[in-house]
């Protein structure tokens, strides 16, 4: 009997133990920083931006050189916030499904962005990833790469760019890109895509400026929409 009650009680802990959700508030301000966040587990929030759970802000950073390492590793994860930085670094792994990533790098271009090293790897399903970087076509040299394995996942990106680099690698099948890239040097974007179903909505408005895209998709079915306006002006698909 006593036995029992013991694995009966372990049982329980165990449960509520995995049940249990994690929440990390950073607000941080300074030149220089070298932020390493980790989290293991599912229903975990890195916030910021309207973050839920216990009604936390930010993630809210500030400095002119920056190297930020997120990990995520588990489902219905949720990476929101703000950075403002200038020589921002930032290392993005993600490892699970049905996460949300949400962050905008100096949207009122306190810094400029410049010099931005962003990576993002993601293995998993139906995966939500936005990502606005800079504003006013500050985010000089800007390189940005992106490598995504899993099904169902939706990439929002929004670039203010000069002479910056948008490299995507992207595995599965039903991804949809939305990629806006604008600016007043040229930007450069390669997406290198195997997936059937596949949607890309990809709109370059540098303003009096070259802009290039590489396209290599292998896969059935899909709707591609590519539109280059060197007049700097927003247009639709």
């Amino acid at each position: 009997m006593n036995n029992k009650i013991i694995l009966t009680a372990l049982v329980i802990m165990s449960t509520m133990t995995y049940a249990a959700d994690n929440e990390i508030y950073v607000q941080q301000s300074g030149a220089t920083a070298n932020l390493d966040l980790e989290q293991l587990g599912s229903a975990n929030l890195i916030g910021g931006l309207s973050s839920v759970a216990g009604t936390m802000t930010p993630l809210d950073l500030n400095g002119s050189t920056m190297t930020l390492d997120i990990n995520q590793i588990g489902g219905s994860n949720s990476f929101l916030g703000d950075i403002w930085a200038d020589t921002f670094t930032g290392y993005f792994n993600f490892d699970g499904s049905s996460n949300a990533f949400t962050i905008q790098v100096d949207p009122n271009n306190t810094y400029g962005a410049d010099g931005s090293d962003v990576n993002v790897n993601a293995t998993g399903s139906s995966n939500t990833f936005t990502l606005d970087l800079a504003t006013s076509s500050m985010a000089s040299n800007t390189d940005l790469d992106w490598i995504i394995n899993g099904d169902g996942n939706v990439i929002n990106a929004d670039i203010d760019y000069d002479g910056g680099t948008n490299y995507m690698d992207i595995d599965g099948d039903s991804n949809t890109v939305n990629f806006d890239g604008q600016g007043y040097a040229g930007g450069y974007f390669y997406l290198d895509q195997t997936g059937n179903s596949r949607t890309f909505n990809i709109n370059q408005m540098s303003t009096l400026d070259n802009d290039w895209l590489k396209i290599l998709s292998t896969g059935s079915n899909g709707t591609i929409c590519v539109i280059q306006n060197d007049g700097g002006t927003a247009v639709g698909c």
